[in-house]
């Protein structure tokens, strides 16, 4: 058995392979071209086990590597810096150390997704950037108007340009609008794309009737979580989607650690959202968050409800069950059966929960 680690960069990388017992055979730069990196993994017979730092150029490695039998490991970037700290970083070193991390068996492990799901999650991943693009748009119209007292005189949605600005302001705001229209279509591009492909899965149909969670924000969370089976408890799905703080204790000091940037931002940004909209619908869900209000303040209180609605999901996906309720009682208000909910998925939003499931199922 050979072991490579691969220091990976946009045009070249450098690859150190040792044997089993730990000796370094061969280490090179070679070009990011798939017919030389074979070679060079062709040279050595037997079987080779690969390790590369899990950055934004990993794809293209993964599938020429895996598609003639080498298993590619993608290695946390993160936890394996505080592993293999070093003085002097190069790209030898860098590599080297990758090397005899996958021989000793301790490196740190990052997720990595499916093919069949990798794609589509980008997808869902550019129509954020494109949303976040759009919704700059209209801030700076609105800031525009600020300039010149006319903010109350400018309507988006009607496309209104007031007739006291001057020529260079009207020139932008017009130039925003169709920037926004651009986009706008864009989104919608994205979407259309993803319907046939995402609208008809049981688990993004079952999600649906979970109160704040639309369609897009159940493609987002069916995407990023990538096989609910993954983690072993709700309390690490609720870790990795950024729902609990983390801790910085020392001693007798007890601090909790809050904006920690371990976990899934995307999984954050879909719960957090499905949570607003579910205080805003559903009277239920909103004195449940006036009551943690009372007691915390309102951003902890936010992620609570988020977390509850994560609960859910959580259990809905592992259990295979339908959405029973909100903390084990149903809600008064029930959503719409139309599209994107489909007839072949429609279920009973009446039934009462199943009193003989254990009691983390009951919490749905």
């Amino acid at each position: 058995m050979f072991y490579s680690g691969i220091d990976l960069h946009k045009d070249n990388c450098f690859i150190t392979t040792i044997n089993e017992a730990g000796k370094r055979v061969r280490q090179e730069r070679l070009p990011n071209v798939p017919a030389i990196i074979l070679a060079y993994f062709a040279a050595m017979a037997g079987p080779h086990r690969a390790v590369v730092e899990c950055t934004a150029g990993w794809y293209w490695l993964n599938d020429l590597l895996e598609a003639h039998g080498i298993e590619l490991v993608l290695a946390h970037a993160k936890y394996l810096k505080a592993i293999a700290y070093a003085k002097v970083k190069t790209d030898k070193v860098d590599s080297e150390t990758l090397a005899m991390l996958l021989w000793l068996d301790t490196i740190p492990r990052a997720h990595k997704i499916v093919r069949e799901k990798r794609d589509l999650r980008d997808v869902m991943r550019a129509r954020l950037r494109i949303v976040q693009k759009h919704t700059s748009s209209c801030v700076s119209i609105h800031n525009l108007g600020r300039k010149f007292n006319c903010d109350d005189r400018i309507d988006i949605e009607q496309r209104s340009v007031p007739d006291d600005l001057p020529d260079p302001c009207k020139l932008q705001l017009h130039c925003h609008y169709q920037q926004i229209d651009l986009l706008h279509e864009q989104i919608l591009s994205l979407e259309r794309f993803l319907h046939p492909m995402l609208i008809p899965n049981d688990d993004i149909q079952h999600m649906l009737y979970i109160p704040g969670i639309g369609k897009v924000t159940a493609f987002t969370i069916y995407l990023e979580i990538d096989g609910i089976e993954r983690f072993a408890s709700d309390s690490r799905f609720f870790s990795y989607c950024r729902l609990v703080p983390g801790a910085k204790n020392s001693n007798r000091t007890l601090r909790h650690k809050s904006g920690n940037k371990d976990g899934n931002k995307y999984l954050k940004i879909a719960f957090s959202d499905a949570a607003v909209h579910a205080m805003q619908y559903y009277p239920e869900i909103r004195a449940f968050y006036q009551r943690l209000r009372r007691r915390a303040n309102e951003p902890i209180a936010r992620t609570v409800v988020a977390k509850e609605l994560a609960r859910i999901v959580y259990y809905m996906l592992k259990n295979k069950t339908e959405y029973r309720g909100f903390k084990g009682r149903p809600i008064s208000r029930q959503k719409s059966l139309q599209w994107p909910r489909l007839k072949t998925h429609r279920l009973s939003l009446n039934a009462k929960p199943n009193e003989a499931s254990p009691s983390p199922a009951n919490s749905i």
